[in-house]
């Protein structure tokens, strides 16, 4: 009965995840009801309706409440030999407006917001946890590793061959230094800003979350890339020049995505790179044009983020495309050069921030364009949930 997150899911996705299991949680974080009039009434209805099937399986035993309070370590490990990600899953205080102790580092928008906090007025329960990326502690490592004594509690596959196992802690030995250890560090939003927001929006003391090291143990950061429809690589290019060193790359027999992959994970590499899916250029050594486009007033940590470069300096100052509405969002490098080709444009591939680049923008009180980290693996929605009635 999991999926992934709420934002990951496409229609078509929610709907195979529904129609193969009438217990899915995605009926849940995505409820669908008969068509009616929109807006606020459609709202209403659509969490109210979730309301409702949450408390059918809870009646009928789908949901089972535990018994007491406790933690949950949580560890995901891709089938594709990255490292594994451990942290602890727990309800975390939602501080006041002002503290520093949840830092974001992406804007939101109002109406996902409320889309979320009507969801979670309706049901009282948080659906699925945020993710939240911890300074170190040097005692937790230890901790963590004692709670993992014998088989998981729960254990799921997800559909990318992620391993996710969960342990249930209970026992105050553990507990209560894992919390004691948690409360002295500071955290940074990985993934969940409007879950995030909305708890604090509709008063929430605390929030499910799914609490990980910053480094070591911690998530990885992928790119999320951009396409550009309707843009012919050559007149992308002349415009380009004007702030960028051009340099068409030799690809020889290799495909285009395999020569993206490998710039994309050389820690030596930079510029940006742009492509139409059949020819691959990189954008190097950004001029005055392209640096003057970012603004001044912005703290150096965000300031010199290739996703900034390319927002500010390329796409709108030199292609003068509106980054809202003229840009398409993609996921992977296949999907970017694939939707360059149907679409007549161009691809611009761009090099993931470190999670340090993440932390450091929060801590600056900035924060990065819209879709900028990809933070992987993804917790499995459905499979804790938290209600607000204990």
């Amino acid at each position: 009965m999991s999926s992934p997150a709420y934002d990951l899911v496409t229609p078509e996705g929610r709907d195979r995840l529904a129609a193969a299991d009438p217990h899915n949680i995605v009926r849940l974080i995505l409820p669908r009801v008969a068509s009616g009039p929109d807006g606020a009434d459609a709202l209403h209805r659509a969490v109210a309706e979730a309301a409702g099937t949450l408390r059918d399986w809870e009646r009928t035993g789908v949901l089972e409440r535990d018994a007491g309070p406790a933690l949950w370590v949580y560890t995901l490990r891709p089938s594709d030999g990255a490292p594994e990600t451990v942290g602890w899953l727990a309800a975390v205080g939602v501080p006041a407006a002002g503290s520093r102790a949840v830092l974001p580092h992406e804007d939101t928008f109002p109406g996902a917001v409320e889309g979320r906090r009507a969801l979670l007025a309706a049901t009282a329960t948080d659906l699925e946890p945020i993710v939240l990326a911890h300074d170190p502690h040097p005692g937790l490592p230890a901790l963590t590793a004692a709670a993992q004594d014998g088989a998981p509690t729960l254990e799921v596959t997800d559909a990318d061959g992620v391993r996710h196992a969960l342990w249930r802690v209970t026992d105050p030995v553990l507990t209560g230094p894992v919390t004691a250890a948690l409360a002295e560090t500071g955290a940074v939003i990985a993934d969940g800003h409007h879950r995030f927001a909305a708890a604090r929006a509709h008063g929430a003391r605390a929030v499910l979350a799914l609490v990980t090291p910053m480094g070591p143990g911690g998530l990885q950061v992928q790119p999320i890339h951009r396409l550009v429809p309707d843009l012919v690589l050559d007149e992308a290019l002349a415009a380009a020049s004007a702030g960028f060193r051009v340099t068409e790359l030799p690809q020889g027999s290799e495909a285009v995505a395999e020569v993206v992959r490998r710039w994309i994970a050389d820690p030596l590499e930079s510029g940006l790179l742009v492509s139409d899916g059949a020819r691959l250029v990189r954008l190097g050594s950004p001029t005055g044009k392209v640096l003057d486009a970012v603004p001044r007033e912005a703290p150096g940590a965000w300031r010199g983020l290739d996703v900034v470069l390319a927002h500010h300096g390329l796409v709108q100052r030199l292609w003068s495309r509106d980054s809202d509405d003229g840009v398409v969002i993609a996921h992977g490098v296949e999907e970017a050069l694939d939707g360059a080709r149907r679409r007549s444009g161009v691809a611009l591939l761009l090099r993931a921030p470190s999670p340090a680049d993440v932390a450091a923008v929060a801590r600056a009180n900035a924060r990065m364009p819209r879709k900028s980290t990809l933070f992987v693996p993804k917790p499995r929605t459905g499979l804790v949930l938290r209600p607000h009635d204990d």
